[in-house]
């Protein structure tokens, strides 16, 4: 399990160094947030000039939401669950079909302190990452501590891979 000890200034140096990769490679971000509520976005808005390489952030926090503003299929959702690998790479691939971007996230997981399961503990998150003309990846994690710091090391995480993506020629 990774250690969720990401301190607001980490999150805003993580949202600044995405910010200069999109600006370098002239690549525009969507997000696609359940768990995290906006906090990507939020990080990301947060860099003055970031509307010239952010686009756009859906939060899609019930089932029906990711169903109707992602298109991720109810197939999916019943049969994977939302908290899957399969929702996260949906939620990803709509958002990049439903935006400008270059690059989009989609992030799902169980923030706490209910909802987990015994397959899906508190603390399990899923992400997608899409990017134009690539073939979508996941991965799933799980963090330590409470609510807030599950969805903290969730957007770290995000950004960082983010980060990766962009920088990778």
């Amino acid at each position: 399990m990774a250690h969720a000890a990401n301190s607001d200034a980490e999150l805003a140096r993580l949202a600044v160094e995405l910010g200069t990769a999109l600006r370098r490679k002239r690549a525009k971000l969507a997000v696609a947030e359940s768990c995290t509520g906006g906090w990507v976005a939020k990080c990301v808005t947060d860099v003055a000039g970031s509307s010239q390489w952010f686009d756009r952030g859906f939060v899609v926090y019930t089932n029906r939401a990711k169903q109707d503003l992602l298109g991720v299929s109810p197939q999916a959702l019943l049969q994977f669950g939302a908290v899957s690998a399969q929702a996260a790479k949906e939620m990803a691939e709509g958002a990049l079909i439903r935006s400008n971007a270059d690059l989009a996230l989609g992030i799902t997981g169980i923030a706490g302190p209910d909802g987990g399961s015994p397959d899906k503990p508190v603390g399990t998150i899923w992400f997608g990452w899409a990017v134009r003309g690539q073939p979508a990846e996941t991965r799933q994690m799980r963090f330590d501590g409470d609510r807030d710091a599950v969805r903290r090391a969730a957007v770290a995480a995000a950004l960082t891979r983010m980060i990766e993506l962009i920088e990778t020629p």
